[in-house]
């Protein structure tokens, strides 16, 4: 029996939580807005745990951090209902299947990856990943930009990253001190407004909603804090310290658990803003894969559930494994490995910001101050993620560059794709499969 929408719901046990999370661990496709969309509907609206203006705060300061968001969200929501332990498990299980799944797919995908079969899916599906990035860049400004300031910041992010190669934490600290200013001196342009939002709609009362006192352990306290930091940096300081001991710093396990740190902490705007660094070190410096594997890396992100800067698992795994660390005979265990190591490294920090940091945005969720900052970043995330979208529609459309020759079925099944997601609102699955099966059509006949 369903309980009266004009009262909270009861406090959910640990155990029921738990299914939860699980369950959205499998079922999080889509990428950043499709999890963040399924997170807000079963979390807001059917369960209604969380009310849409707590949720949406949430968010907004998981957007303001480097590293995925949508994991972050749900290591927040998880922290929020049931303390640390709560935070954990959320965020685990949401990253724990994609990773299984991409270490087999990985493996998969390097052994049989040159047969015709495998390369017409592919063919199909790299240009509806590019569609995908484009809708994911719409759907974040239809909702983000509401005013011709918002518009501004937007297009001078993607201005700042496009044209002249600014670094993302320049951009984001940027939109932060514009937000910041901007919430001063003209309150009603930068309002709440929530990049992923949906509709103001009321969904009931919440368990915890928009005047729900904190939480106790939701309190700030310096010797939590401390105490967090402290376990945190134990926990990224024993693996590194073991594999410099077996291996050495230059070794790759070593230099890519020392890259993907750095990329948990320096990448601002997301799981989208994060792939052009990725990119850039994986295959630019270090060489651990060529620009078309990584490429096909983020379709295999795209097609499995969890957050979407998964990609890194299939980075890890191709790179130890056609440089076999432990010989050719183990190459599958040591690609495993080293997707296991920089999953680690790359989503760690996210723990530690949600659980330190959590605390303190608990206590400014009705602050002007601290939400137009927040409002700010959002609106150059879309700038942002549509500099990704050129990025991998060059890629796609161009595989030689600019000199060689123009895809131009790439590029149709692409448009169809978009029309597909925009138009008429179909599933990013249902776009991905309808892909691939005309780029095997393709490729084949």
């Amino acid at each position: 029996m369903s309980e009266p929408i004009d009262k909270p719901p009861a406090h959910p046990s640990f155990s029921v939580a738990l299914r939860f999370w699980l369950k959205l661990g499998f079922i999080s496709f889509g990428g950043p807005a499709g999890q963040i969309a399924i997170m807000h509907q079963e979390l807001v609206e059917r369960r209604r745990w969380i009310s849409e203006r707590r949720f949406l705060h949430a968010l907004n300061f998981c957007m303001l951090l480097p590293g995925p968001e949508a994991q972050q969200l749900a290591v927040y929501l998880g922290w929020l209902l049931h303390r640390s332990w709560g935070g954990i498990v959320a965020g685990v299980l949401f990253v724990l299947p994609s990773l299984f799944l991409l270490i087999l797919l990985s493996w998969l995908y390097i052994a049989f990856g040159d047969q015709p079969l495998v390369a017409g899916l592919f063919y199909g599906i790299k240009p509806a990943v590019t569609a995908i990035v484009m809708q994911a860049s719409h759907r974040i400004g239809s909702r983000a930009l509401k005013n011709n300031w918002l518009w501004g910041i937007s297009a001078a992010a993607f201005v700042g990253i496009f044209a002249l190669n600014l670094p993302f934490p320049l951009i984001v600290l940027s939109a932060a001190l514009i937000g910041f200013i901007g919430g001063r001196l003209a309150p009603g342009v930068f309002a709440l407004s929530g990049g992923h939002s949906t509709s103001q709609k009321d969904f009931g009362a919440a368990l915890i909603g928009d005047d729900t006192p904190t939480p106790e352990h939701a309190r700030f306290r310096w010797p939590r804090l401390l105490g967090l930091l402290l376990v945190g940096a134990l926990l990224w300081l024993l693996p590194m310290g073991l594999l410099y001991s077996l291996f050495g710093w230059d070794a790759t396990l070593t230099q890519m658990a020392w890259f993907f740190t750095k990329a948990a902490l320096l990448t601002f705007g997301g799981a989208y803003a994060v792939l052009p660094y990725v990119y850039q070190g994986a295959v630019t410096h270090y060489g651990w894969l060529t620009p078309t594997q990584m490429i096909d890396g983020l379709a295999l992100g795209e097609t499995t559930p969890g957050p979407l800067i998964m990609v890194v698992a299939f980075v890890g795994f191709v790179g130890a494994y056609v440089q076999p660390l432990f010989g050719p005979q183990s190459a599958f265990l040591g690609g495993a490995l080293a997707a296991a190591l920089v999953t680690w490294f790359t989503f760690l920090p996210s723990f530690l910001f949600i659980l330190g940091g959590g605390p303190v945005v608990e206590s400014t969720h009705n602050d002007l101050k601290f939400t137009a900052p927040l409002t700010a970043i959002t609106a150059a995330v879309v700038g942002v993620i549509l500099n990704l979208a050129l990025f991998f529609a060059y890629h796609v459309f161009w595989p030689q560059g600019f000199a060689g020759s123009f895809e131009w079925p790439a590029a149709l099944i692409s448009l169809a794709a978009l029309v597909a997601l925009l138009r008429f609102k179909r599933g990013v699955i249902e776009v991905l499969l309808c892909s691939a099966g005309v780029g095997l059509l393709w490729q084949l006949y």
